[in-house]
């Protein structure tokens, strides 16, 4: 067995013998530049603490890696089509380990921000050259079964995330969580070079980077506005942004049309079913992310529960989801594609619905449900999205199709968080200053509480740690009772704050779920084919 994989799998007369291992590489791939960003939730406490972060360098330490990430996948999925789709998923590797090792030395706001950029360009590498190299090594017999894992992999990550973090901030600083990919990410770089054969498109004429960086402007632009308008206001910035994002997606569309070689077919979407399964995959990660951000935040900072404990009681989230992927592929031949991505959003639905009981009262155990239902809808809804969509593109365009799947992925996941992140900042602040009006907090400190859950917990704190220092005992004793009550009505704050973003997130994702029910189109003759037929090897 040669050290280095060398013959291309488009040379191959028939199914590359060690696909599963190659598939295993790719899943690996994937953990980590998923996990980059679920694992931040719960090192953001530390990471905030050390650096003395503001609400709006923590909001950019998040989402600097979105931007990027986000913005290049197209353009970069199209150049590893052409040239090596191997060599995009280990240059992507390295510059994510560059960018890991150099958010765990910086000691600044500005640092750590940069570092994460750079590790969102090398994911907007990795992600679509993950998808495209999975297509092209799996013969289509078994292309779903892999998509599922692959998809098995995403969903786990969300969950895997916060536990690993956890782990290391038991005994370790939040440099940690930067460092642990290095390992990982030399692992895969290892395994690519071993076990995934190389793969280019067959036939690919010259590139459209004019399509291509238009794709950057414009997405560039929209995730930035998502990001800076309900978290900062709408002023020039995210209306300039807006503007942007707008002229250069029309300037993108007329030009596509135009182009005899596209980056991306903008027809495409015109089908039912590309259309369908893009729009399912973004309103389901809207829900899945928006979820997660503020479940974390929770499990911390109201119910108290340090990095590893809330990383544990995150686990049911991914049981789920390997039993929602083994049941999606087990449905999907046999109801379609339409039966199990409805099935799936109907659940998302149904967990966010359970998330609005949440109150002051509620413990661990009532979170356990939500949990488990949106793991089952994790794994029922997105392989079969992802499929259909990879299916849409030739061989000479599976970047592409990987980088559109995944777009519509990110797009989905910073808009949950922008918009549900929003509406519960918004819902926290205004039930905090009405159950604040009988704690006798000043003004002063009312406000700098309204600001987030962790500020309003660090207002309760420093009053106690006033009464610590009390002339008097009565005086001790005021002070600590009002630290009592502040703390009461954050979490009470909190608590009716995920409850309301809940009901909200659960009507979009509802209304969704009835128009991608009316847009994807039901089984066709061939999808119901007897299973004997679909076993023909047939190489990509």
């Amino acid at each position: 067995m040669p050290l280095v994989m060398n013959e291309p799998v488009e040379e191959m007369d028939r199914p590359y013998p060690r696909r599963w291992w190659a598939l295993l590489v790719l899943c690996l791939s994937l953990l980590i530049i998923v996990m980059a960003n679920t694992a931040l939730t719960v090192a953001a406490p530390d990471m905030t603490q050390d650096l003395g972060l503001t609400s709006s360098d923590l909001q950019w330490v998040i989402d600097g890696y979105t931007v990027p990430y986000a913005a290049l996948m197209l353009l970069l999925g199209a150049i590893g089509d052409k040239y090596s789709r191997r060599g995009a998923l280990v240059l992507g590797l390295v510059v994510f380990g560059a960018g890991s090792v150099a958010g765990s030395l910086v000691d600044s706001a500005t640092g750590v921000i940069a570092a994460r950029a750079v590790m969102g360009v090398g994911a907007a590498m990795i992600m679509p050259a993950t998808l495209s190299l999975l297509a092209a090594t799996f013969p289509r017999a078994e292309r779903a079964k892999a998509i599922v894992l692959w998809t098995a992999t995403a969903g786990i990550a969300i969950a895997a995330g916060p536990l690993v973090a956890g782990a290391l901030l038991e005994n370790h600083g939040w440099s940690s969580t930067f460092l642990i990919n290095v390992p990982v990410a030399a692992l895969a770089i290892l395994g690519a070079f071993a076990l995934v054969p190389p793969s280019k498109a067959a036939r690919h004429g010259r590139i459209d980077y004019v399509g291509g960086l238009l794709s950057v402007v414009w997405t560039g632009a929209l995730v930035y506005m998502i990001i800076q308008g309900p978290h900062f206001g709408w002023g020039a910035e995210a209306v300039g942004a807006a503007v942007v994002a707008g002229a250069g997606l029309v300037a993108f569309v007329v030009w596509e049309l135009r182009h005899p070689r596209p980056v991306l077919d903008v027809r495409r979407f015109l089908d039912r079913g590309f259309a369908g399964s893009n729009l399912a995959v973004a309103l389901f990660f809207l829900a899945v992310f928006g979820a997660f951000y503020y479940l974390t935040q929770h499990l911390q900072f109201v119910l108290g529960y340090d990095p590893l404990d809330t990383g544990v009681r995150m686990l049911p989230l991914a049981g789920a989801v390997f039993a929602g992927s083994a049941l999606t592929g087990f449905l999907t031949p046999r109801l379609g594609m339409k039966v199990t991505v409805t099935a799936g959003m109907a659940f998302g639905t149904a967990a966010l619905a359970l998330l609005t009981r949440i109150d002051a009262a509620s413990g661990y155990g009532d979170l356990v449900a939500p949990l488990v239902v949106l793991g089952l809808a994790i794994g029922l809804a997105l392989s079969p999205c992802t499929d259909a969509i990879m299916g849409a593109f030739p061989e000479s365009e599976l970047g592409v199709g990987g980088a559109v799947n995944d777009t519509s992925l990110e797009l989905g996941g910073s808009l949950g968080i922008a918009l549900l992140g929003s509406v519960l900042a918004s819902s926290y602040s205004a039930n905090l200053a009405d159950a604040a009006r009988g704690t006798g907090l000043p003004a002063g400190a009312l406000s700098a509480a309204q600001d987030s859950v962790g500020a309003g917990y660090a207002v309760a704190r420093s009053i106690a740690g006033k009464a610590a220092q009390a002339g008097s005992p009565e005086q001790a004793a005021q002070l600590a009772q009002a630290a009592r009550r502040t703390a009461d009505a954050v979490g009470a704050a909190f608590s009716d704050a995920v409850a309301h973003t809940s009901l909200i997130g659960a009507v979009i994702l509802a209304a969704g779920t009835l128009l991608v029910a009316v847009l994807l189109p039901g089984r066709t003759r061939r999808q119901a084919a007897p299973r004997s037929e679909e076993r023909a090897p047939e190489l990509v």
